[in-house]
């Protein structure tokens, strides 16, 4: 049971009663019939022979509110296409699977890659982005959540708690970030967000003093979880980030096109675990290497963007601030763990930690020396405007696609 404090720029929906997920989904049936609700699952086919998707499906398949799901699959040759439809065949929502390596789809990418609008690597990013392409073409949903396919500790109550603040016609909310502690095994996890992200921000605002983005960034709970929701009309504005960098910008866009009155999170979950990305300390193209090298990337462009000067000497000042803050911050999460009966490595937290310094230098190298770096996937709005049936002809070929013309 989480407190009721209300801290930050960005509303907090707690689990304050442990509500009963089916009173919830009683709410989000009524509130269906004039909001109609989807689902999008960006998924690999690997996860389909995981430890966690079979019971999201399953889950899912008690889920009596929903109008639509969207699975965005990546990485499946035709059988493995063919195995996949008969694997969510068990879903009795209308559901549709993005074969994204498909012949019908890969046409469609080539088509606006010649234009420079197609996403430039493959990735979640990419996935989602398509898969958002088609929820607008299909026209069924007014409001949609996303989230990911390997949540070993999913149940449907953390779907029906992420949609609730915007399906609810009374609520006023646009946007809605999913959050829970990361804690399994007796350990506290999150590093990525506790090591880098809690500190680099705060490292960010004594640089640069307390700019309304950095204050509503640190308003978030967990800003890189995975699980958010959204009314679908904003998903044609926003321009997704196609690399590890995709939460990150995210929330950053739906802070550049909406009001903060207008944005929200919620207590999805009391036990949350997932696929634990490795560090990679070696291999700088994966793991919690690259994906911090993206955030910070990230986090970067955007300051420009709102006009912060930013040069090779200011990113010596922010390593230096943010490797003190985040130390000082091992010691509170260590403390809180010990009085929790939580294990922590201490020494492993520190690796970390100056591996993430030292690609708080390199992403701020990388962003002087590339300052006309795309980052960003073309916004839906702008490919419709460049090819005016790009989503009706794709919303076609994923039913044909789906209709077994394979």
């Amino acid at each position: 049971m989480s407190d009721f404090y209300q801290n930050g720029i960005v509303t907090t929906f707690h689990n304050l009663t442990q509500r009963p997920v089916e009173a919830l989904e009683s709410d989000l049936l009524r509130f269906s019939r004039r909001r109609p609700m989807g689902l999008i699952l960006p998924s690999l086919f690997s996860e389909l022979e995981g430890p966690a998707l079979s019971n999201i499906v399953d889950e899912l398949a008690q889920v009596p509110y929903l109008s639509e799901i969207v699975i965005g699959l990546d990485r499946a040759d035709r059988d493995q296409f063919l195995r996949a439809r008969e694997f969510f065949s068990r879903l009795p929502q209308h559901h549709r699977i993005l074969w994204n390596d498909g012949p019908r789809l890969s046409a469609l990418d080539a088509e606006l890659s010649a234009l420079d609008l197609a996403p430039q690597e493959p990735g979640k990013g990419r996935n989602v982005w398509y898969c958002s392409g088609y929820v607008l073409a299909s026209a069924r949903t007014s409001a949609v959540a996303l989230h990911d396919c390997d949540i070993v500790t999913y149940d449907r109550g953390m779907l029906a708690r992420l949609l609730y603040p915007v399906a609810n016609p009374q609520f006023n909310y646009e946007f809605c970030k999913g959050y829970y502690s990361r804690v399994a095994d007796g350990k506290l996890n999150g590093r990525v967000a506790r090591l880098m992200v809690t500190p680099l921000i705060r490292a960010l605002k004594m640089v640069f003093g307390p700019l309304p983005y950095l204050e509503y960034l640190d308003s978030y709970r967990y800003p890189l979880s995975g699980e958010f929701s959204m009314r679908a009309d904003v998903l044609d504005g926003i321009r997704i980030p196609s690399d590890w960098g995709l939460e990150i910008g995210v929330l950053s866009e739906v802070h550049r096109n909406h009001s903060t009155k207008r944005l929200c999170q919620v207590d999805i979950a009391d036990a949350y675990d997932h696929k634990h990305q490795p560090v990679s300390q070696d291999d700088p193209s994966g793991g919690l290497n690259r994906m911090s090298l993206d955030i910070a990337k990230a986090m970067f462009r955007k300051l420009a963007t709102l006009g912060v000067p930013i040069h090779s000497e200011t990113f010596r000042t922010i390593k230096a601030t943010y490797y003190r803050t985040a130390l000082d911050l091992i010691e509170a999460y260590d403390n809180d763990a010990r009085m929790n009966g939580l294990s922590l490595d201490r020494h492993s937290e520190e690796q970390a930690v100056e591996l993430f310094t030292a690609n708080i230098l390199e992403a701020g190298a990388s962003f002087l020396e590339s300052p006309r770096d795309k980052p960003f996937i073309p916004s839906w709005n702008r490919v419709g405007a460049a090819i005016h049936d790009l989503k009706e002809r794709m919303y076609e070929a994923v039913e044909l696609d789906n209709q077994g013309q394979v």
